[in-house]
């Protein structure tokens, strides 16, 4: 997530097959202050939960970069990230981009062309419409695999499969 653009994914999974929903990428206007950048990408989050009503969401945890602004300024736009589907009610998880890459192309370090390569192929019909919203498709890929293992483990208890990446 950034103040700039937001993927967002939506998928549906029952057991191992996943299907493609839908994905965007918010853009909140650039010449806004932070705090209404913040308030945009909030307000946006939740029209897109309210619209495709996700049972779960997941995120990508953040890396810390060497600029110190940049880093605070992504941790604003990961909170409200987090915030709007917490609001809702929806479960919120988040994986390393190690992991997601590994739950994707089945290694940690893959390039983010072969992510989207992948994406395309386990989502038949999806056409992210930036690099972001492929990221977070893989994001949701990668939460729909983990809790299938987790429901295996646990039983039919666990939680569903239905799965968001804001």
């Amino acid at each position: 997530p950034g103040l700039r653009h937001t993927g967002w994914g939506i998928i549906e999974a029952a057991g191992p097959r996943l299907r493609y929903v839908a994905d965007g990428t918010l853009r909140p206007d650039p010449r806004l202050e932070v705090a209404e950048r913040l308030a945009a990408l909030h307000t946006a989050l939740l029209a897109v939960i309210a619209r495709h009503r996700p049972e779960a969401a997941a995120v990508e945890e953040t890396f810390v970069s060497r600029n110190a602004a940049s880093t605070l300024k992504l941790g604003l736009a990961r909170g409200v990230v987090l915030l709007a589907p917490a609001l809702t009610g929806l479960p919120v998880s988040e994986y390393p981009a190690s992991v997601i890459k590994k739950s994707v192309v089945g290694v940690g370090y893959a390039e983010k062309a072969q992510v989207q390569m992948m994406v395309r192929r386990l989502l038949p019909g999806a056409t992210p419409d930036s690099g972001d919203s492929a990221d977070a498709l893989a994001v949701a890929i990668c939460h729909a695999h983990h809790l299938s293992t987790r429901r295996v483990w646990e039983g039919p208890a666990a939680a569903p499969l239905t799965g968001a990446a804001p």
